[in-house]
This record gives C-alpha cells, sequence and structure tokens, in this order.
C-alpha cells in the first residue's frame, strides 16, 4: 500500500467527505480516511474538487485531516475460509472484529477477511513446465466438508509458464504454493488468495440459455413460477409477508451448491435468526452443517449506509468466485430496497439531483448492472457453473408501484409477489398467483418434459387455468354468493379450493411438507387433475356437487401432501384408485 499520495479534507456531510486539490486520487480508489484510518471509496472527480464515501462513521471526524490513497480498487479477498464465515459490508469477518472489540465495531478496527495463520491441507493440480491459462486451477483443498475449494490463476494473467510449484501438503492463505514466468519474463508467485474489485464482474468464456431449473423444493416457485439455474428473481412484499423466510427456504432447500446471503440493511435482529438457523441446521444434500457451504453478510440497518451500498457487490464477487471454480451459487438479497434506499442517502448527501421518490436517476442502471451479474456461464476453469440471485423487495405499504419494485421487474424474469392477505392467512409461501409469473418456464419446458415427466407443463397449463377461472368466478361469488352457480361452476371452485389448500400451501414445519421432490409435485398435480376430470364427467352426467363434496374424497386429495411421504410415491397409485372408487359410489347412489 501507498501512503505517499494524501489529501486534506475540508467539507464533511454523514459518510461523504470532499477533499480540496487533491488531483492524484483516481475513480473508485480504495482509500484510508483520518487518523484512525476509515476505509473509503473515491465515488467523484470534478475538477480539483475529490469525494469520497466513507464506509464507517464519520461523527467527530473534523476538516485538516489527511486521507491516503491506495492505488488500489475497493477488493474483496477471494480464497479458502469465505464459507462458514460471517461478514460485514465491506468483508471484515465480524467474528474476529468480536474476539478484539466486544459486541459493538470500533471505528477503524481492521482484520484480515481470510484466516492467514490457518494452514490448509493443498493438492497441487500442476507441474514445472506447465503452461496455465487465465481461471486455471493450480490448487485444491477441502474448504468445508460439502465444498472442495478449487485455488485458480488470477484473469488478470492471461498465460504463463509454471517454473516452480511447492509439494502438496499444508499451506496459509499467503504462503506461495506455484511461482509462473509471465510472457514478459518476469516471474510472479501464487497464493491461494487473490484479490478482485467488487464492481468489476470477473470475466467467462460465454453465457449459456437459461434451460434447467433451481429446484428449490417450493411447489409454488418450482412448478408455477419456477426459477432458471443462473436465473434472476425478485420477492416484493410488505411487512409481515414472509419475504425472509422465502429466502431461507429457498437457501436450506435449493439445489445450489454454495448460498451467499446478503443482510442487507435488515434488522438485526433477522440477521440474528438467520446465524442461529443456518448454524444449527443440517444441510438435507450433505447431512453437513448449512453453514458448511454458505457465507453470510450482515449489514444491519444501523450500520454505515454506505458500507450496505458495497455490500451487494461484495456479496456478487464472492459468488463469482465459486461461480468460476464450477458451482452452481444461488444469492439471497435481503433486501435491496434497503440499498436503493442506501444510494438515495448517499446521492442526496452529494446533491445530485433526485428523480422519482427522491431517488438518484441511475436507480435502474444500478439494478440492471446487478442483475445482470447473474447467469450459467461456461468458465475458465472448464466446466460449467452459475450465479442465481433472488432479491428481496420491500415497498412502503406494499405499493408493488413503487420505483425499486417498478424498475426490479424491467430486469428480474421471475417476480414472486407477496400478498398480506394471504400471510395474514397463514398460507405459506404467501406468493400472489395472480400477480406472480416466470418468463423462464417456457425455456425450461424440454428438461421437465425429460427429466421429470412428458405431462409436466401439459399439468402445469391445467392448474394455472383453472386458478384464473376461479379469480373470475369469485368476481361473481362476491356479488350473489356461490349457491346460484351452476354445477360445474362449483366444481371448478372445488378444485381450485383443493389446489390452493393441497398443492399451492405448504407447511415449513412438516418433515414430507417442507422440501418437495419434482417428481411429487408432478403427481400431486396428477391426482388432483384425475380428480377433477372424474367429477366433471360426473357432473356432466347430471350429479349435483352437492353429492360429490357428501364425498370426503377432496379433502382426502388436500392431505396427500402429508399422508405420502417423499420416498414413498408408488403410494399415489392407492389415491388414483380411491378417485375411481369415488366415481363408482356416486354412480351407485344415483343410479
Amino acid at each position: 500500500m501507498s501512503t505517499q499520495k494524501t489529501g486534506v479534507i475540508y467539507g464533511i456531510n454523514g459518510p461523504v467527505i470532499y477533499l480540496k486539490n487533491a488531483t492524484g486520487f483516481r475513480m473508485s480508489e480504495m482509500v484510508y480516511v483520518g487518523k484512525e484510518r476509515l476505509v473509503g471509496e473515491v465515488i467523484s472527480l470534478k475538477g480539483d474538487t475529490t469525494t469520497v464515501q466513507v464506509y464507517e462513521e464519520t461523527s467527530g471526524m473534523k476538516p485538516g485531516e489527511l486521507v491516503y490513497g491506495t492505488d488500489e480498487a475497493i477488493f474483496v479477498t477471494l480464497g479458502p475460509g469465505i464459507l462458514n464465515n460471517i461478514y460485514d459490508g465491506i468483508q471484515r469477518p465480524l467474528e474476529k472484529i468480536a474476539e478484539t472489540s466486544g459486541k459493538y465495531i470500533t471505528r477503524g478496527v481492521n482484520a484480515s477477511a481470510l484466516d492467514e495463520t490457518r494452514k490448509w491441507d493443498v493438492k497441487m493440480k500442476v507441474h514445472a513446465g506447465d503452461t496455465i491459462t487465465a481461471g486455471q486451477v493450480i490448487a485444491e483443498t477441502q474448504e468445508t466438508p460439502s465444498i472442495l475449494h478449487r485455488s485458480m490463476m488470477t484473469p488478470l494473467i492471461a498465460k504463463a509458464v509454471v517454473k516452480e510449484v511447492k509439494p502438496d501438503g499444508p499451506y496459509t492463505v499467503t504462503e506461495p504454493i506455484v511461482t509462473v514466468e509471465l510472457p514478459d519474463g518476469t516471474t510472479r508467485e501464487l497464493t491461494l488468495a487473490q484479490k478482485w474489485p467488487i464492481r468489476v464482474a470477473r470475466p467467462y468464456i460465454r453465457r449459456l440459455a437459461a434451460i434447467e431449473p433451481l429446484v428449490t423444493g417450493q411447489r409454488v416457485l418450482d412448478t408455477i413460477f419456477p426459477l432458471s439455474r443462473g436465473g434472476t428473481a425478485a420477492i416484493p412484499g410488505g411487512f409481515g409477508t414472509g419475504k425472509t423466510m422465502t429466502q431461507h427456504s429457498i437457501a436450506k432447500f435449493s439445489d445450489a451448491n454454495v448460498i451467499i446471503y446478503i443482510g442487507c440493511g435488515e434488522r438485526g435482529n433477522e440477521m440474528t435468526e438467520v446465524l442461529e438457523d443456518f448454524s444449527r441446521l443440517e444441510d438435507p444434500k450433505t447431512g453437513n452443517k448449512l453453514m458448511a457451504r454458505t457465507s453470510l453478510i450482515a449489514n444491519t440497518s444501523n450500520m454505515p449506509v454506505a458500507a450496505r451500498e458495497a455490500s451487494i457487490y461484495t456479496g456478487l464477487t464472492m459468488a463469482e468466485y465459486y461461480r468460476d471454480m464450477g458451482y452452481d451459487v444461488a444469492i439471497m438479497a435481503d433486501s435491496t430496497s434497503r440499498w436503493a434506499e442506501a444510494l438515495r442517502e448517499l446521492s442526496g448527501r452529494m446533491e445530485e439531483m433526485p428523480a422519482e421518490e427522491g431517488y438518484p436517476a441511475y436507480l435502474a442502471s444500478r439494478l440492471s448492472a446487478f442483475y445482470e451479474r447473474a447467469g450459467m456461464m461456461d468458465v475458465l476453469s472448464g466446466g460449467r457453473g452459475s450465479v442465481s440471485i433472488i432479491g428481496a423487495v420491500s415497498p412502503q405499504g406494499g405499493d408493488f408501484s413503487e420505483p425499486v419494485t417498478m424498475n426490479t421487474k424491467r430486469f428480474v424474469r421471475c417476480f414472486w409477489g407477496l400478498d398480506k392477505q394471504l400471510a395474514y392467512a397463514r398460507h405459506y409461501p404467501a406468493i400472489n398467483w395472480m400477480e406472480s409469473y416466470s418468463e423462464n418456464a417456457n425455456d425450461m419446458a424440454p428438461w421437465f418434459k425429460k427429466n421429470v415427466d412428458p405431462k409436466f407443463m401439459e399439468d402445469r397449463t391445467q392448474i394455472i387455468a383453472i386458478l384464473h377461472a376461479e379469480n373470475k368466478l369469485m368476481e361473481t361469488v362476491k356479488l350473489i354468493g356461490s349457491d346460484v352457480l351452476p354445477d360445474d361452476q362449483k366444481l371448478t371452485l372445488e378444485i381450485a379450493r383443493v389446489i390452493r389448500v393441497g398443492f399451492l400451501q405448504q407447511n415449513a414445519f412438516h418433515k414430507d411438507d417442507q422440501n418437495v421432490p419434482l417428481k411429487k409435485q408432478f403427481l400431486m398435480m396428477e391426482t388432483i387433475l384425475h380428480l377433477y376430470r372424474v367429477s366433471k364427467k360426473l357432473v356432466a352426467q347430471g350429479h349435483p356437487m352437492s353429492v360429490l363434496k357428501a364425498e370426503d374424497i377432496f379433502d382426502k386429495v388436500i392431505a396427500i401432501k402429508y399422508d405420502i411421504p417423499n420416498d414413498h410415491l408408488e403410494l399415489f397409485d392407492e389415491y388414483s384408485r380411491k378417485i375411481e372408487a369415488f366415481y363408482q359410489t356416486v354412480m351407485k347412489k344415483n343410479a
């Protein structure tokens, strides 16, 4: 780090400080501010005025203090030790800081992002004389019981020749393990750790089409509004509608290899709950602790607002690093509204012209740049990796027409709108099936047909059609009641109830209903639609709905989600026989 380049503070406005006659700084350069050497970033260069946003509390700071340049952009340190860890918005390990400063982070405190004393058991993957390229794997180490860490050559070096390789064995993240010679004849030592600027996307070979689903175990998501692996989704909802709980379920049960959970401006008690849950829960895929494939970024609402803005990019860069190893990574950003509020506050401090509701005019471009970094890619290390982004949105008063929600809808392909009435009725997940949508579903139709069942998409279409038909009928029911409806329309309402309660609604505390495999989801749809077809035939033959409802078959089908274990799907055949028996019983009664 170079501390020769300095500037003098002449103005302070919250987390924004101004330097006069400091023309040596560069845009996005990391700086150290004041005697306590607080971390900051250059965000504006205008004439001889330099503007810096400080990622820590600036109270007590005064004009005349010095700002020191580093000639580096704000970066994260990437290497083994990221998983099973919790960081603040600028990748400072909170547990390590707590050991030195107690429960509250003191200003200017610093700690290495990775444990520089721990030795990792390293297995080398290159040999002396090899020519290696950007992103190629040079070593492997078992980072956690769940994840094999693949250390790669930095993408900043296009090609080099290996001159020396250390033997397999224990090494820290700072010890050289490979020495390479660059094309210009200079040598460079490679370690297990590397740095990467947070606002620069890591390179890849090519972006791939979104043709595979990210399976979450939630029926309303996997079947009705599926998200592709490497896709983007927004979960908007008012206070108490279950945004955080939905993200927790996806983090626990989705088939992503790595989870990056970003608590961006959320309440401290929520982040505490996440920490306690994740450290206690067992991963259903591996049997290890869930934290063994998870990294948490905690930037609570009482932490500095500038660090909240940076936390999103910190998490993204960490996710791209694991993507480059060939893993499927899921990012939970909770919530992008708090991030947008941080942008608004910083923009106001800089006296920029506000746009709608005070948000900066560049809100849309920042959101698009964030979601653009998702995707499934052919990666430099060989193979394929993906980053899926699930961003919670917290519109004030649950108003989906506010700027953050409306701009987010432009850049995501899945919109899972949460409904306050469903949440208060204890319908979980409280996703409104009339307002939500997935633009990925048709792209993934061949995958569902091949890997689940050829009829999967056809059944999904029929389920959605019944729900839409119910929605139209409810307008009539609210005016004149359901008794005056013809029996075929009463049947539509009854089957829609079976779909809503028996299929869309899940029990997060039931072992067989909290996480449902796709095959069971399909067989549940098949059973419901089989009941619908049989009942429709009976109604067409003149049997009234009152007779059909007198049998308990509708409630039995609703209870399938509990009564058929996830590992005994052969029991669905019994329900087909029950439906046929129901048909015969009604026919005999009314013969």
